[in-house]
């Protein structure tokens, strides 16, 4: 947990949920100057079950929290960034034949983007996030530093990795040094009404109805054009209901009897076609990535020994990285990888430290 001596002005970002609300009340504790402020994106669902993103029921749990707790609190419009950040490409992805994170999306254009952009100009020292993260300063390197957080299952670190030593020193993530049933003890302590509110796994401007229902009402007939099915040899097997519908690795919801366990491991975009075979086909030696960002190293390096994650929730694995020119880079995996998928990101590690990440381009062997 963050313990500052001087007074800072902090504007914490309040989504609404009991991790960022607790955040509030442990800035406030240390005697800073505290604003919560919350995004709004305009984004309502009114046949799904599940709430809308950053609506009405999340911007005023927001306010309570903030009243609760004695801090003004403020809701800034993002709609026109989140459609064109995150809805945007979330949508072409998916067209593509791709598996984005928009997590990582909003992380990068929205929190650490506009919102970031939008309290210093009104006059921020920091913001503060409910991220289970850390950011520290190395002694001898000099260079800020993105850590795991302290609960391995609640440990956000790798969403974050697109974060830039110009925004790590100004963000401050106090739950990092924290487990999830010590931020609840905390909630209840300050007397929340976010304590006992339970957490959003979904994607959150994705309703009920799903993604795929969700990307047909977008963009209409583009979203649903069939295709074929091919097995490992390249015949046609089958006719496929449009390419949003499969993603690398799956298994269920093929329609198809081969009298062996199918899987997803290629989807072509050029020519509609989704490819499917035996385990041993999902597994690769390694991968290219783009939109590399070197966060706790000065720049690239050439065989560097890292551990490398695939997914938020996969294993990590022993990697070697190799810098490729224009953003790009090699990682080489110690061991075979399963289901190594286009759109998401692979985010490097040493011990407990980001060293840096990028988006999944293509699996190699």
């Amino acid at each position: 947990m963050i313990h500052q001596t001087n007074k800072k002005t902090v504007f914490v970002a309040m989504s609404g949920g009991v991790d960022s609300s607790v955040v509030a009340g442990l800035m406030k504790d240390q005697g800073h100057e505290v604003v919560g402020v919350t995004m709004c994106f305009n984004i309502s669902h009114p046949n799904s079950s599940r709430p809308s993103c950053c609506g009405v029921e999340g911007i005023q749990d927001a306010q309570r929290a903030a009243q609760i707790l004695g801090i003004p609190h403020y809701v800034f419009n993002f709609a026109k960034e989140i459609n064109e950040k995150i809805i945007d490409n979330f949508t072409s992805e998916y067209l593509n034949g791709r598996t984005p994170n928009p997590c990582v999306q909003c992380n990068q254009h929205l929190k650490f983007g506009s919102l970031y952009r939008k309290v210093m100009a009104l006059g921020a020292d920091v913001i503060a996030t409910g991220h289970y993260a850390r950011a520290e300063q190395n002694p001898q390197t000099q260079r800020f530093e993105l850590k795991k957080g302290k609960d391995q299952h609640k440990d956000q670190s790798y969403f974050l990795y697109s974060m830039s030593q110009e925004t790590l020193p100004r963000v401050w993530m106090p739950l990092g040094g924290l487990t999830k049933l010590e931020v609840r003890q905390l909630a209840r302590r300050y007397q929340l009404n976010t304590a006992e509110k339970p957490e959003s796994q979904d994607i959150c401007f994705v309703p009920s109805t799903g993604y795929k229902k969700f990307i047909e009402e977008r963009v209409g007939e583009e979203a649903v054009q069939p295709g074929a099915f091919l097995d490992e040899s390249g015949q046609v097997i089958g006719q496929h209901k449009g390419i949003i519908h499969y993603t690398i690795g799956q298994r269920d919801g093929l329609g198809l009897a081969l009298g062996y366990p199918a899987y997803v491991y290629r989807i072509d975009r050029d020519t509609q076609t989704v490819h499917v075979g035996r385990m041993e086909k999902l597994y690769s030696r390694g991968l290219i990535a783009a939109q590399m960002n070197y966060l706790s190293i000065d720049s690239p390096v050439n065989n560097l020994k890292v551990k490398a994650r695939i997914r938020y929730n996969s294993q990590e694995v022993d990697a070697v990285l190799t810098s490729l020119s224009e953003g790009m880079a090699r990682i080489d995996f110690g061991e075979p990888m399963k289901s190594v998928t286009p759109g998401q990101s692979v985010v490097l590690y040493r011990d407990d430290v980001v060293l840096a990440g990028g988006i999944i381009e293509q699996k190699i062997g």
